[in-house]
């Protein structure tokens, strides 16, 4: 359980979890940033607990424990503004007071795989602190949230340009770094670790590299959840129908051949880049 040591949240994946109402939360809650992120340190902390209890119901083995750190969870919930499992909850208790195991165990059974799945993605946004977050941490959340929006209103888009060729990474940075944040990588293998401190609101993928093409670099993006729908846009000097079909069945969103035309290059990825909305 939580002993009420202060933690921190990356808020803009908080508030691209619908399911935890961040932003219609902010809207009427009287507390401020800190006082969320402790909240929120409190039910991390809970929640592991709480699956196992619901999968206990399930299994027909709740005991007063088990009812305990439920009741737990729904005023927990309740707090933060999230009511989405709290009737789910209730029903099981009530079941349980009235000794009907076989509906508690129903109501556990309706709420436990998607409790299951809401989790994971709030402790994950867990992060060390960053000086912002001591200025700001006493801001009302509402007005903390506003600060998020206009510092991403104003923040340059990021693009992360994936190419074995320093002479085409050049190019690219050269055309682009006007209107654009953008980080080059000659070495694809390291993507996965790049992407641990880097989000980048589009990718531009040589295809024909050493070791790992570009072909093999779309499933590792694709796989993890913020880069569902992240723009991919090829550099290819091989622009054959199959090729490009082959491209855009894996998820890719374009392409541009070598040697690319820099208003091209331009003109596709305004087409395709998206800003993202702390929703």
């Amino acid at each position: 359980m939580s002993d009420g040591k202060k933690e921190y949240f990356d808020l803009p994946c908080l508030l691209a979890h619908n399911d935890l109402n961040t932003r219609n939360f902010a809207d009427t809650a009287e507390l401020s940033a800190d006082e969320y992120f402790l909240a929120l340190s409190k039910f991390s902390s809970l929640a592991p607990y709480a699956s196992v209890a619901l999968q206990r119901f399930v299994d027909r083995d709740g005991d007063k424990d088990a009812c305990k750190t439920l009741n737990d969870m729904a005023d927990l919930l309740n707090s933060l503004g999230c009511d989405k499992f709290v009737p789910g909850f209730y029903s099981v208790l009530d079941a349980y007071e009235k000794g009907n195991w076989r509906l508690a165990a129903h109501h556990a059974r309706a709420i436990v795989d998607e409790f299951a799945r809401f989790y994971p993605p709030i402790m994950a946004a867990k992060r060390a602190a960053r000086a912002e977050d001591a200025q700001n941490g006493s801001l009302p959340l509402k007005e903390f949230i506003k600060r998020l929006d206009e510092e991403e209103a104003n923040r340059k888009l990021v693009i992360l340009a994936v190419d074995d060729s320093p002479v085409i990474l050049q190019s690219v940075s050269a055309v682009l770094n006007d209107t654009y944040k953008v980080y080059t990588l000659p070495k694809p293998a390291e993507l996965e670790k790049v992407l641990k401190r880097l989000t980048p609101d589009l990718f531009l993928l040589d295809y024909l590299m050493p070791d790992i093409n570009g072909f093999e670099l779309i499933p590792i993006i694709r796989s993890l959840n913020e880069y569902k729908n992240t723009p991919i846009i090829f550099l290819t000097s091989e622009g054959t129908i199959d090729t490009l079909t082959a491209a855009r069945g894996l998820g890719a969103s374009d392409f541009v051949v070598k040697p690319f035309d820099p208003e091209v290059l331009r003109e596709k990825i305004a087409r395709h880049i998206v800003r993202k909305k702390l929703l």
